[in-house]
């Protein structure tokens, strides 16, 4: 008995999309920094202590993945007095998790 093939799925991918997503992957692989990248998406920029109330995660913990995401250009900030605002930077971060939300495996 012969299985019907699969339908054909276009997965060419130029090197430099290939990266970009990788890279986007590897700066994001962590909860709490999908979670800063899905509210950052909503919002035009948060303080550090509004995104840490909203995710309930600590301060300390959550600047340490904020100043990290800053540091590679998935995230700007800029100081207002004593609070410093997150923004998205890297809007194509959005794109590629919500490919991910996608997924029906997921």
């Amino acid at each position: 008995m012969m299985t019907p093939a699969a339908p054909a799925v276009d997965m060419n991918l130029s090197v430099e999309k290939m990266e970009k997503v990788a890279f986007i992957l590897k700066t994001t692989a962590h909860p709490t920094r999908i979670a800063v990248v899905q509210l950052l998406a909503n919002h035009e920029s948060l303080s550090v202590s509004d995104i840490s109330e909203r995710l309930n995660v600590e301060q300390s913990l959550l600047s340490h993945h904020l100043s990290g995401m800053k540091l590679k250009g998935i995230l700007s900030s800029t100081r207002d007095g004593k609070n410093i605002y997150y923004a998205l930077k890297m809007r194509e971060v959005i794109d590629v998790i919500q490919c991910l939300a996608a997924c029906t495996f997921l």
